[in-house]
């Protein structure tokens, strides 16, 4: 998506938000992303703010507000401070996090607070007042028609754990960015979506499975749900690269299959402890 700049917005928008902020002294266009038609960190005498929107009439409008109203619950999400609707856009400010992106590969000491989000996460209830499509209903065309019980799971799931959605703060805590995906999924759904993004950093699929099983939830996940789930993933990808390239799928997608590959292999030949 085209991203636009902070001082490029209608001058009743910018107004809008800086009833909230007071004038914006300078404004930084985020640079990773593809969602949000505008994201920018705005600087002002009270400190930073992230702002995000999209225009009033744009068809997904809706995605903004849903994202606003999970991170009012949701666990080591940025605090939303404020929505408006003004000069033709919406657009809502969110507590600025300032941190680094984690590395996922072998050996970063950014595992540690990896896992300790992954296991907070895992713990989090879905929003019933929430109205939102789950994981397993958003991927029913790569499934079974038989949905496994195991995969209609009700935890909050923020279901896209890219490094570039993460950022690990001076005090070692790693907090989630772009809850825009975020659904109804199984308690493990999250850990799961990170083995393939470990797998992509460097790790073997043992050694990416070893660092998942340390959270709770998906060391306790049935392993048949949980190579169905890998199969999924993969299929989902790999339609996805297909219908709608971008530079950054096919790497993941890669990830993906070789993750599906060692789960079938080890429901086949037996060669491990099958766990997840």
């Amino acid at each position: 998506m085209d991203r636009i700049e902070w001082h490029d917005l209608p001058a009743p928008a910018r107004a809008a938000v800086e009833r909230h902020t007071g004038p914006v002294e300078q404004a930084e266009t985020a640079p990773h992303g593809v969602m949000s038609r505008l994201a920018c960190t705005i600087h002002t005498r009270a400190g930073r703010a992230f702002v995000k929107g999209t225009a009033h009439d744009d068809p997904q409008a809706w995605v903004y507000r849903h994202e606003f109203q999970v991170t009012q619950g949701a666990p080591l999400a940025p605090r939303g401070l404020w929505e408006v609707d003004g000069g033709g856009w919406l657009l809502y400010g969110y507590e600025y996090v300032d941190g680094r992106h984690p590395s996922l590969a072998p050996g970063s000491e950014d595992i540690g607070p990896l896992l300790r989000t992954l296991t907070i996460m895992s713990e989090a209830p879905w929003p019933e007042g929430l109205r939102k499509k789950p994981l397993h209903s958003r991927w029913a065309d790569f499934l079974p028609e038989d949905v496994p019980p195991g995969l209609q799971g009700r935890a909050l799931a923020h279901t896209d754990m890219s490094p570039h959605n993460m950022l690990v703060t001076l005090s070692s805590e790693l907090r989630l960015l772009d809850w825009a995906l975020a659904c109804p999924a199984p308690s493990w759904a999250d850990t799961a979506l990170t083995v393939p993004r470990l797998i992509s950093a460097g790790h073997t699929p043992e050694q990416a499975e070893t660092i998942a099983r340390q959270v709770p939830a998906y060391r306790t996940a049935d392993p048949a749900t949980v190579t169905t789930f890998a199969r999924t993933v993969y299929a989902a990808w790999e339609d996805w690269e297909r219908k709608r390239p971008m530079p950054h799928r096919a790497a993941l997608t890669t990830a993906a299959r070789t993750w599906a590959a060692h789960r079938e292999e080890v429901r086949q030949t037996g060669t491990h402890a099958l766990s997840p």
